[in-house]
């Protein structure tokens, strides 16, 4: 269920999705980094 929701919200944006994820994963430490990590990627992508 965790990396269904992070896929879903990667794809949408939707933050129910990024709650559920949140939710299911259990270690704010990963959470917090998969998030950064995206918005630097959504960063570099509209760069171009």
């Amino acid at each position: 269920m965790r990396d269904f929701s992070w896929k879903y919200f990667a794809m949408t944006g939707d933050v129910d999705a990024y709650l559920l994820y949140k939710e299911a994963s259990g270690n704010p430490d990963e959470e917090v980094a998969a998030a950064e990590e995206l918005t630097v990627e959504e960063e570099t992508a509209e760069q171009f």
